[in-house]
């Protein structure tokens, strides 16, 4: 992990950022000239005949250029409220959550840094992540079921986890690829609706008169919304999930436990449902959703994460010691990664202390 080069790592988040950018609108105008050349070949409208596919493509600049200025112009300034909205997250004061605030306050003066806005999701679901685009604007958002789970310790390494992204600027890139993703399903969304309703609408009927390929038109629709859609979630696929392992071990850089981040991995597998759009799901701390045979997946297997973090940071994994059926309802966490039985945790619990049925 130490080897990975931080400051070569954080180059190439800002490159991807600038290329996600760059490459936004020129997508645009390939879907837009696609579906000019479909309904050209379906004879809905008239095309020049000297105007190729790169004359399509050229003259869909100015649309796709202001779709795309209007948009990134929203997402600068509204990306946290969108998020907001998506997530149910709300932001809290130092009043509202002290313990909690305490932790990320202390973790940021270690680094020289601005406390990020802290929000809480009123959910059951264990999960957490970064988000912002500048100093002054990140935020880390943790759940109640976090919040009620983990311990101070794993909720420090969470934290850290999270302030890692920040640092490292995955924050950044993820959501100007989460806003990337959300428009071009926003404008593939657009155009299945409106083949539906112009398929089952008053469209069929008008279109039948003047060409007999409408169905074409709809099949080359169709195929380019799906190409489409795919390509922005290829694009997201495409930031590397190594950035989860950097974070990890940015995590134990600012803690100096990595114990604490591998049980807090092992309490979160199998808990971490939050329900949000797939493209707001890749900033996680974790997200299990592998969509179809595991393409889409945007995070790598957290046996995978806690290996690294035995591997190259020396934590390790207790074993469970005593029969399930020993302990009380709720002290054993079931999955492949099952941690030793606690009892039903105190406000605190003393980082060497060892709960269990003999007390």
């Amino acid at each position: 992990m130490q080897a990975l080069g931080l400051q070569t790592y954080i180059w190439n988040n800002n490159l991807r950022s600038i290329l996600l950018l760059a490459g936004f609108p020129i997508l645009l105008m390939g879907i837009i000239a696609a579906l000019e050349a479909a309904a050209a070949a379906a004879g809905l409208v008239q095309v020049p005949s000297q105007a190729g596919l790169a004359g399509l493509i050229v003259g869909s600049a100015p649309l796709a250029i202001v779709v795309a200025l209007i948009w990134f112009a929203i997402a600068y300034l509204c990306n946290q409220a969108i998020i907001d909205g998506v997530t149910g997250a709300r932001a809290v004061e130092r009043g509202d959550a002290p313990e909690l605030y305490n932790l990320l306050e202390n973790l940021c003066i270690s680094r020289g840094l601005r406390t990020p806005t802290l929000r809480i999701i009123e959910t059951d679901g264990m999960n957490a992540f970064a988000s912002g685009l500048h100093e002054g604007r990140f935020s880390v958002t943790v759940t109640r079921g976090l919040l009620d789970n983990l311990d101070r310790d794993e909720l420090e390494a969470v934290l850290a986890h999270e302030l890692s992204h920040i640092i490292n600027r995955d924050v950044r890139t993820m959501v100007v690829a989460a806003v990337f993703v959300g428009i071009i399903t926003l404008l593939c969304q657009v155009v299945f609706r409106a083949l539906y309703w112009g398929s089952w609408g008053g469209f069929r009927i008008r279109s039948r008169d003047r060409s007999g390929n409408l169905g074409l038109f709809l099949i080359l629709a169709v195929v380019i919304a799906a190409v489409g859609y795919l390509l922005a979630i290829v694009v997201q696929m495409a930031l590397s999930r190594r950035r989860e392992y950097v974070a990890d071990a940015g995590s134990v850089q600012l803690t100096k436990n990595p114990d604490a981040m591998i049980s807090a991995l092992t309490k979160v597998a199998g808990h971490e449902h939050l329900e949000a759009p797939q493209s707001v799901r890749a900033m996680f701390l974790e997200d299990n959703d592998e969509g179809v045979f595991g393409l889409f997946v945007t995070h790598p297997p957290i046996a995978k994460r806690i290996a690294a973090l035995q591997q190259y940071a020396g934590g390790r994994v207790v074993e469970a010691e005593v029969p399930a059926s020993a302990p009380a309802a709720g002290q054993v966490r079931p999955g492949p990664w099952s941690e030793p039985a606690e009892s039903p945790p105190e406000p605190m619990v003393a980082p060497d202390h060892k709960p269990g049925p003999w007390g």
